[in-house]
Order: C-alpha cells, then sequence, then structure tokens
C-alpha cells in the first residue's frame, strides 16, 4: 500500500472527506480527523483510535501498527507502515477510525434539535432577567 491508496480506502468510507491539517492530508467525517497523511515521507499513514484498539492492532501486527511517539501515541493515535500492509488490513483500521469518530460526533450531538449546550442556556436566562 502506498499514500494513494490510503488516500482512496479512507475516501471510499461513507462521509469521508479531505482535509488539509497543518499542511499533510487528512481525513474527516462529520468535519472531525479519523485519519492523515501527516507522516507520509516516513512511510507511514496515521489513524485516530483508541488506546485499547491501538493495544489489538500492535498485538496482532506489530510490523503494520506501531504506537505513535509521545502523547498522541498514549492517546491511540497510531501510524501504519503502509509498505506492509494489506488493502484488507488497512481498509479495516481506517474502518475502525472511521467508526469511532462517527459514535463520538454522534455522542457530541444535542439530544434534540435545536438544543442549545448548558452555557448557551445560562446566558439566556441572565439575559432576560
Amino acid at each position: 500500500m502506498n499514500a494513494a491508496d490510503f488516500r482512496r480506502l479512507a475516501l471510499s468510507l461513507e462521509g469521508a472527506e479531505e482535509g488539509s491539517h497543518f499542511g499533510a492530508a487528512d481525513f474527516r467525517v462529520g468535519g472531525r480527523i479519523f485519519a492523515t497523511l501527516a507522516a507520509v515521507k516516513q512511510g507511514y499513514g496515521n489513524l485516530m483510535i483508541t488506546p485499547e484498539q491501538q493495544a489489538a492492532f500492535v498485538a496482532e501486527a506489530p510490523e503494520i501498527f506501531v504506537p505513535i511517539p509521545g502523547g498522541w501515541g498514549r492517546n491511540g493515535a497510531t501510524h501504519v507502515v503502509l509498505a506492509k500492509a494489506s488493502e484488507d488490513v488497512l481498509l479495516g483500521a481506517l474502518r475502525t477510525a472511521w467508526k469511532l469518530r462517527v459514535e463520538k460526533n454522534q455522542k457530541s450531538k444535542p439530544k434534540r434539535a435545536g438544543a442549545k449546550p448548558a452555557a448557551a442556556q445560562e446566558r439566556t436566562k441572565r439575559n432576560k432577567r
């Protein structure tokens, strides 16, 4: 696999769009990043997954999945060694990151249409006084 394959597979996921973050290609769903090509010059694609998902991927295929160094990696950000990943493995990993982002997006939406965040509701109350 290579960067073009990563891009093609990421964009094949429902609602996925390509953007840019600090000059690197990123892939978003609902406006939020689930994968990037920030380390493509080193031969990596990056996934934004949970630390638990990262541990499972690394345990299963340590030659393909590598935690990103530092805090990002401790929070689940994971390199994918593109040259060693098959299309099925890469698509499955991208789908995992995409699904996690979709689920997080759904949790962060207001419960009902037109609902205001708590801070906005409090400002409205103060302004009516």
